[in-house]
């Protein structure tokens, strides 16, 4: 599990795409991290250079793809998926191979040749997929169009959204980093549901992202002439992310609690500000949202409530892991508006996920991660 020098070694699975080159950004310079392995199918036998010109002269291994992975005698500590929805699932069943379920034993036997012994001594899997978020199989089945084929999993793995989920990180051997819209979201309403000041009902969430939440994969709707001088809306009322926000919100308010959810792209290329619509709760005020958030947020290292009347902006945030929030008195009697901003790369995605490796095994959770936003 940890070299001569006492550091974890890691893998990276899927290291191609804008996730995976967020994570090698962050993990070369972890001083308790050595990068063993990266796979890319369809960039497999390139250099990181090659692929990412701005990561070359590192002195990391090239990429392979999952079936060229010699797994036997790594002796990772840590693996990183990075895999598109729906490839996870053999993967992270062959790392966690000692589960014992016939479904998942069959699902087993279709992950890569030599991968359940990749690490005899047992491995911690951070998946930055969509798999492992949702608790409900059947509900996975209706957003992704297709069974979930390690259901069995589902109760084993921990909804990393760090702030929340400290004392399951500490055990956990498998981590559902949640979504970019998820953390943008839940991050501004957990603590209102919580404390009780909002209705846990008529909940609107108006999110924009940048082009990159779209992944790396050549779309035409993603080319430049189709995305610049333009904003639109998609997933309306379907988006995926929808009941990834509804599952943290109702476990938050002790009853299920649906949002209206719209995302829309932005010609930028990262950054999500999430502009969120509550309703007060009786005897509620916007100050004491503020309050809650504040009462919340004291003393984390990755999220800052704003000073009052600071509107949060991607600026902000670009290239960090951190996410400013604030809270604003709406006009409409009774409501308030709730706006956060997070880089969807960093804290929406690999940044988040490294915060929760630091906690899993119990490293100081802002290791590797306190570089602040890029500006302009």
């Amino acid at each position: 599990m940890a070299t001569q020098n006492g550091k974890v070694r890691v893998a990276i699975l899927g290291a191609s795409g804008y996730t995976g080159a967020e994570l090698v950004r962050i993990l070369v310079r972890h001083p308790q991290v050595e990068l063993v392995l990266l796979t890319a199918d369809r960039r497999a036998g390139q250099s990181v250079g090659e692929v990412f010109p701005h990561l070359g002269g590192l002195g990391l291994p090239d990429m392979l793809s999952l079936d060229q992975v010699e797994w036997g005698g790594l002796d990772i500590g840590a693996a990183f998926c990075a895999l598109p929805h729906g490839t996870s699932q053999a993967v992270v069943a062959g790392l966690l191979h000692s589960v014992g379920d016939s479904l998942v034993d069959e699902l087993i036997a279709e992950a890569p040749e030599g991968l359940i012994n990749a690490a005899p001594g047992g491995v911690k899997v951070f998946d930055l997929s969509a798999d492992f978020r949702l608790k409900d199989a059947e509900v996975y089945r209706e957003w992704y169009g297709v069974p979930h084929r390690a259901a069995a999993l589902l109760p084993r793995a921990v909804y990393g959204l760090t702030e929340f989920a400290r004392g399951p990180l500490a055990d956990a051997d498998l981590v559902a980093c949640p979504g970019c819209y998820p953390t943008a979201a839940l991050l501004a309403l957990l603590p209102l549901l919580q404390d009780a000041v909002i209705l846990p009902y008529d909940i609107i969430v108006d999110a924009k992202s940048g082009v990159s939440g779209a992944g790396r994969a050549e779309k035409e709707a993603n080319l430049f002439a189709e995305v610049s001088e333009a904003i639109h809306a998609y997933g309306v009322a379907r988006h995926r992310h929808a009941p990834e926000i509804e599952q943290s919100l109702s476990v938050a308010a002790s009853e299920p609690v649906t949002i209206s959810f719209t995302p829309h792209l932005v010609p930028m290329n990262r950054g999500i500000l999430a502009t969120t619509y509550v309703r007060l709760a009786d005897g509620a005020s916007a100050g004491d949202l503020r309050r809650s958030l504040l009462d919340c947020y004291r003393g984390e290292p990755f999220v800052r409530v704003l000073d009052e009347g600071r509107v949060p902006a991607t600026r902000m945030v670009r290239g960090s892991n951190h996410c400013v929030v604030n809270v604003f008195e709406d006009r409409a009697p009774g409501r308030a508006i709730v706006l956060s901003a997070i880089d969807n790369l960093v804290k929406g995605a690999s940044g988040q996920a490294v915060q929760n490796f630091n906690v899993a095994f119990g490293f100081a959770e802002t290791l590797g991660l306190d570089g602040l936003a890029l500006f302009p």
